[in-house]
């Protein structure tokens, strides 16, 4: 017991730099981007203007990582005033209830050198549910890089069970996310694919 204990604090007092690390990367968000659009008679698209978003990894293995992004909903923009008004009231987003829509990553899954499957909890109005969110990286990383995805959901499982006046929404609403991602520090991300470089 006396050996273990000895062990244990050794491996407490060795350097950082000696120890298995995980990479660390931030997301850069004025060169990024969280859009959405929905079919309809009049063309419905717009984006968030604020919102943060982290990729944290437990170790290289890129399965590990676990990506957060909370975004508010108050700064919904569609360009357009009216629906911009629509879309933050109580048969939508209800900003004064619920100022946040959210997605926490649960699992990544690596489906092709460069392709991933993430599920994960997705919030909107008080409401969780599991989605998934499909994203694609560059063939080949330089340390900083833009990864896309796209999530689509249902809006009628989130409460939002209305439309606008006069114009006829789709039940799917597709979400696209443009995160630029810069590794700061750590050893380099492992693939399931050797073909990723």
């Amino acid at each position: 017991m006396r050996s273990f204990l000895l062990c244990l604090l050794a491996f407490a007092l060795m350097p950082a730099s000696s120890r298995a690390q995980a990479p660390v990367f931030s997301v850069t968000p004025g060169e990024s981007s969280i859009r959405f659009s929905v079919k309809s008679s009049v063309a419905i698209v717009g984006k968030f203007d604020q919102w943060h978003a982290t990729l944290k990894f437990g170790s290289p293995e890129v399965t590990s990582g676990v990506l957060s992004i909370d975004i508010e909903a108050a700064t919904v923009d569609t360009g357009s005033g009216m629906k911009n008004k629509k879309l933050k009231g109580k048969d939508f987003f209800y900003i004064e209830q619920y100022p946040k829509l959210t997605f926490h990553s649960t699992k990544i899954v690596q489906t092709s050198p460069t392709t991933f499957e993430v599920d994960g909890d997705f919030s909107i109005r008080g409401v969780t549910r599991q989605e998934k969110l499909k994203l694609t990286i560059p063939a080949k990383q330089n340390g900083e890089d833009e990864i896309q995805g796209v999530l689509v959901f249902n809006r009628k499982e989130y409460g939002m069970n209305k439309g606008i006046p006069f114009v006829r929404i789709e039940d799917h609403v597709e979400v696209k996310i443009n995160l630029r991602v810069k590794q700061l520090s750590g050893p380099r991300l492992v693939y399931q694919n050797s073909a990723v470089k």
